[in-house]
C-alpha cells in the first residue's frame, strides 16, 4: 500500500450571515429575470399591471439585503481565496463580484427611478410608499426601460459567468472555492 498525501485544508469558509445573505439576494435574482422576460413580453393589460408589483417589491427588498449585506461584509472580510489560485484570478474575482455588487444596487435603483419618472409610485409590499426619484418624464421614463434591460442582461452574463467560474473551481480545479459559501458544505 502507498501511503495517501495529506489532503490540503479546506479553505476557510464565509460567515453565516454573510451565506444567508449571497444566497436570500441569489434566489431573489434567479426569480426576478425570468418574471422580467415574462413580464416584457405580455400586452399592456390587468395581468400585466398586477404582475408589475412583484419586481417592484422584490427589487426593493433586494436593494435592502445588498445594503445590509455590504454593511456586513465592512465589519467581516470575505475568507482568502486559496493559495493555489493565481494572482489574475483573484484579481478578476474581485472585479466581478464588485461588478457584481454594484449592478445589485442599480438595477433596482433602475427600476425605482423607472417607476418614477413614469408616474407610477413605488409602494414597498403595498403598505410602505417610497419617496419619487424623479419628477415624472415619459421620455426619460422610456429610456429608463431601455437601461434597466441593459442593466438586467449584463447581470445575467457575469451571474453566468460567476457561476461557471465556481463550478470550474469546484469540478476541475477541486479546490473546495465553491465550498466557502455553500451552506451545507462539510467542514472538515
Amino acid at each position: 500500500m502507498t501511503p495517501q498525501s495529506p489532503k490540503p485544508p479546506a479553505p476557510a469558509r464565509y460567515s453565516g450571515p454573510a451565506m444567508l445573505l449571497h444566497w436570500l439576494i441569489a434566489v431573489l435574482i434567479f426569480g426576478l429575470f425570468p418574471l422580467g422576460l415574462y413580464m416584457s413580453g405580455l400586452a399592456l393589460s390587468p395581468r400585466k399591471i398586477e404582475l408589475v408589483s412583484w419586481p417592484k417589491w422584490f427589487g426593493i427588498t433586494v436593494l435592502l439585503l445588498v445594503v445590509l449585506r455590504i454593511v456586513w461584509r465592512v465589519g467581516h472580510r470575505p475568507p482568502p481565496l486559496p493559495a493555489s489560485v493565481p494572482r489574475w484570478q483573484v484579481g478578476a474575482a474581485h472585479a466581478l463580484h464588485g461588478l457584481l455588487y454594484l449592478l445589485i444596487l442599480a438595477i433596482p435603483l433602475s427600476g425605482w427611478a423607472l417607476s418614477s419618472a413614469a408616474g407610477v409610485p413605488v409602494v414597498w409590499w403595498g403598505v410602505l410608499p417610497l419617496p419619487s426619484l424623479l419628477a415624472p418624464d415619459h421620455a426619460l421614463a422610456h429610456r429608463l426601460v431601455e437601461v434597466h434591460e441593459w442593466l438586467n442582461f449584463t447581470m445575467a452574463a457575469l451571474v453566468a459567468a460567476h457561476v461557471g467560474v465556481a463550478l470550474k473551481h469546484q469540478f476541475v480545479d477541486r479546490d473546495g472555492v465553491l465550498l466557502r459559501m455553500f451552506p451545507i458544505a462539510s467542514k472538515e
